[in-house]
């Protein structure tokens, strides 16, 4: 997660590359989180951190200070390690840093202008990436080296996302996913699928990467509402689930594998543009709005964001998990699907879902859905993340 407000006792929440683990910072420090049992593996109270990322469940940590006393600078990204408790490695660089992403092969650096790609071992400088002006910070990053892409707004002015192929060091294409600056994005962690949401909030569009066509286009409700997190669901193959978290205080889910609706119903694909290895970052995409239509009766008479709400959604939503205006953080840890004994289908789908609130809490749901379309959510787990206390210290 980026930079966020500090009016929230969490100044930032992150997830590792395969959910097992959770990272928070608060003005006074940083605590890493088993996810799944909610153990409390790592604290270090020295001062405000606004990024603090995870590589999977190793002792690497990517940390970086929020400024409030000269060691934590916002300039100064620090590769550290938690059983020495010691800084490998420092970098600084000439604006704060606004997100980190990392995997075994590389790390990245997000400023507000450009992106730095590093190799993860020898920290050598792969490629820098120009980008337009991302003052929240906001990035994607599928860490399988299978299919390791990195996601970044390409316009400022609409909804249009670079898509990056960090092991390949060139850009793999740019879409134009909404009329509105994008809000939120993700990618699957296998780098099959992005998701992105706009600043209004209303329409979640799904892209199949390797195609650059789009798949599904979701509606979340009628009125706009502060898109938080996207987050799909783990998966070899493609993923089933797409959660949401909005300013509405609601966690969304829209279902993929299990969908009722087929792949792009409604012939929505939007206008792609294949960019080849030297085109220069920030050069925008023509778009044509007649690829953008229905090829449907209905949809070739009725405007654009008309044919958006006719798109099918196979949506269900946990109201009021969180109070509204309340940032919120989801993921999807792990689907289970249950076969139909008389047949080779699927009869229901359950997945386990984390909510990280910003106003410190950890909250734990059971997503159960069956072939009607019958969905369930029930509270299997909630603690406080800032009173918590590791085990050390409760016996000393």
């Amino acid at each position: 997660m980026a930079r966020q407000s500090s009016s929230y006792p969490i100044l930032c929440a992150s997830f590792n590359q395969d959910n097992s683990g959770l990272a928070i910072s608060t003005k006074d420090g940083f605590k890493i989180f088993d996810s799944n049992t909610g153990r409390l593996c790592y604290e270090r109270a020295v001062g405000a951190f606004i990024i603090v990322e995870m590589l999977y469940s190793s002792s690497l940590l990517a940390i970086v200070g929020a400024g409030e006393q000269p060691s934590l600078s916002p300039r100064r990204l620090c590769l550290f390690n938690t059983t020495t408790s010691a800084p490998l490695r420092e970098m600084t660089f000439l604006t704060s840093i606004l997100a980190v992403r990392l995997n075994r092969k590389r790390l990245v650096v997000v400023l507000q202008e450009k992106t730095y790609i590093y190799d993860s071992n020898s920290l050598e400088i792969l490629d820098t990436v120009d980008t337009v002006p991302n003052l929240k910070g906001l990035c994607a990053f599928s860490p399988s080296l299978d299919g390791c892409f990195l996601a970044l707004p390409a316009s400022t002015i609409k909804g249009s996302v670079l898509v990056y192929n960090v092991m390949e060091l060139q850009s793999h294409c740019e879409i134009d996913a909404h009329r509105s600056p994008l809000a939120a994005i993700t990618l699957s962690s296998n780098g099959t699928y992005i998701a992105t949401a706009s600043e209004q909030g209303t329409i979640i569009r799904v892209h199949l990467v390797s195609e650059a066509t789009q798949s599904y286009s979701f509606r979340r409700g009628r009125y706009p509402s502060t898109i938080f997190s996207l987050s799909f669901a783990p998966s070899l193959h493609l993923p089933d689930i797409l959660a949401a978290t909005s300013s509405s205080g609601s966690v969304h889910i829209f279902s993929l594998g299990f969908a009722t609706n087929q792949r792009d119903p409604w012939n929505l694909s939007s206008t792609i543009t294949h960019l080849p290895s030297d085109t220069v970052v920030h050069h925008k995409i023509e778009v044509n709005s007649r690829c953008k239509r229905s090829s449907s009766f209905l949809g070739s008479i009725l405007p654009d964001s008309v044919n958006d709400a006719l798109d099918p959604a196979d949506h269900h939503v946990l109201h009021a998990a969180v109070s509204a205006g309340v940032r919120s953080y989801a993921v999807v840890r792990k689907v289970d699907k249950i076969a139909d004994a008389s047949s080779s289908e699927f009869s229901s789908c359950r997945a386990v879902v984390s909510l990280i609130t910003y106003n410190g809490y950890f909250q734990e749901y059971t997503f159960s859905i069956n072939n009607k379309n019958e969905s369930s959510w029930s509270l299997d787990r909630e603690f406080n993340l800032l009173t918590f206390v590791s085990d050390s210290a409760k016996s000393s």
